[in-house]
């Protein structure tokens, strides 16, 4: 199973969506905005990624975060301050067969559905 993590209004995740649609890849699509981001999941992105590619320090959420939480972002603040504001995480995050790809480049998904 294939899902694309995201928010709807994200101009980087209606591209994937199109690429994915374009090429007949079915995938589920879970919205940051009208689904709520459990601490399994979130710890699941963890084991296969880390903060340090998850976060996405452009984002106008990361960018209105109180000093103190930027500049003491350890695990567990990193943990607490993503539940409460999914939006800090990169996006679109896609997870197929248990690898979690952030971002989206065309290439790229076209190298990770190449045998599909």
């Amino acid at each position: 199973m294939t899902t694309l993590y995201g928010i709807n209004n994200c101009d980087t995740v209606k591209k994937a969506q199109k690429w994915l649609a374009k090429n007949n890849i079915n995938v589920t699509f879970f919205d940051f905005k009208k689904q709520s981001l459990t601490t399994e999941l979130l710890e699941k992105f963890v084991q296969l990624s880390s903060w340090n590619k998850l976060i996405n320090k452009r984002s106008t959420t990361y960018r209105n975060l109180p000093d103190e939480i930027k500049n003491n972002l350890t695990d567990d603040v990193a943990f607490a301050t993503v539940l409460a504001s999914p939006t800090l995480l990169k996006r679109p995050l896609l997870l197929h067969n248990q690898q979690l790809y952030l971002g989206f480049k065309d290439a790229q998904y076209q190298e990770i559905f190449a045998d599909e």
